[in-house]
């Protein structure tokens, strides 16, 4: 790669960081092109769905369903969603994206709320106003580990009402297992609202560790989750959101446009139910994967590895460059792209983030960090 195309790509960077925390889109940096040849390891999709036979399915239908308008009814897309999930589809609310859901949630639900930090920003961001989120820092040293219980008592003392979990964390990939949820959800029924967002709980284990199956059981609770993380299709823009008080999904369906999803998202829903053995068997591979690049990347003397229960793995380089300058050299000597997480709120400017990307991309992405930072 020029030197001009990775000098320009910085520039670009540094200016698409004003406007969003959210890391440039790869071909934002070196075009569509180019994109095609290097790894992207920033931004988080399943490697292993949808399968080659769907995309071909979705190719085929392509011409047709561009010319189509989408339903002006969610029912149906509702319906094969909650089949997978084995839900109620009456408490989903499918959204065009998990963004689309989270600005609704912001703007309708919340006055004020507790986020702990370093993370995804969109839920301090679209706030009506970002002092509305009150800040919980977690500590580096204890790898960004949320302790709920110290973490409720500050939620208490502050007198708030609603509080955000990200489960897996993101950026951090910290898991909370199930029975400290639960525990958890039980000691916050005082709340009003309690948001988790499960986007990379599919990949925290087997069976899935999600609280999905309880949710009529605590009427404050609100899960969110991205398709983008778990089925690898960011850019259909599919999220949705799920809670057993109907009274709350309601509030928000009163400002979820007609036609938010389009034709071909709605035509991909339609494809879940036959094709989830696949989807779990990608998934079970994807754990495994991760486990994998968990264990190599900590045997690097020169980074510093936090456990993941997520698709990603996030670390710290210990010394000598910062993670912008391993971003650019990945990029412009290995044709790698990582997620520099230095404009996270709570972190510093040597924290990398990389997704896996399957097994064989995953080992040359550790070679070539062994290169870098030895």
């Amino acid at each position: 790669m020029a030197n001009s195309t990775i000098a320009s790509a910085a520039e670009l960077k540094r200016h698409l960081f004003y406007e969003t925390s959210h890391s440039p889109a790869l071909a934002d940096l070196v075009g569509y092109e180019k994109a095609k040849d290097i790894i992207d390891f920033c931004f988080i999709a399943n490697p292993y769905y949808p399968t080659p036979e769907m995309l071909g399915d979705l190719q085929h239908n392509l011409a047709n369903l561009i010319k189509s308008y989408p339903s002006s009814s969610p029912l149906m897309s509702q319906k094969n969603l909650a089949a997978v999930l084995h839900v109620s589809p009456e408490k989903l609310i499918i959204g065009n994206g998990a963004t689309e859901l989270i600005v609704l949630i912001n703007t309708t639900l919340i006055d004020r709320i507790a986020v702990p930090i370093p993370t995804f920003g969109e839920y301090i961001e679209k706030l009506r106003d970002q002092r509305d989120a009150e800040l919980y820092p977690l500590d580096p040293d204890r790898g960004y580990r949320l302790r709920l219980p110290d973490y409720l008592d500050w939620v208490h003392r502050r007198n708030l009402k609603s509080l955000l979990i990200i489960n897996p964390g993101n950026p951090t990939g910290q898991f909370i297992p199930l029975d400290e949820m639960v525990d958890f959800m039980n000691a916050a029924s005082d709340l009003e609202l309690v948001i988790v967002d499960e986007s990379f709980i599919d990949f925290s284990g087997d069976p899935i560790p999600s609280l999905l199956p309880l949710a009529e059981r605590f009427s404050n609770l609100l899960i969110v989750r991205s398709m983008s993380k778990h089925c690898g299709v960011p850019g259909l823009r599919l999220g949705y959101c799920y809670s057993g008080n109907l009274y709350l999904l309601n509030r928000l369906r009163r400002f979820i446009p007609t036609w938010n999803l389009n034709t071909l998202a709605e035509y991909f829903l339609s494809l879940l139910p036959k094709t989830d053995a696949a989807y779990h068997e990608g998934r079970r591979r994807l754990i495994a994967d991760v486990a994998w690049l968990y264990a190599a990347l900590q045997s690097i003397p020169g980074i510093n590895v936090y456990p993941t229960g997520a698709n990603f793995v996030l670390f710290k380089v210990k010394s000598g460059m910062t993670a912008g300058d391993l971003q650019l050299h990945l990029l412009s000597d290995h044709r790698m792209y990582v997620r520099d997480c230095s404009n996270k709120v709570g972190m510093d400017n040597r924290h990398i983030r990389v997704a896996s990307q399957g097994r064989e991309k995953d080992a040359r992405l550790v070679e070539a960090l062994r290169a870098l930072v030895p």
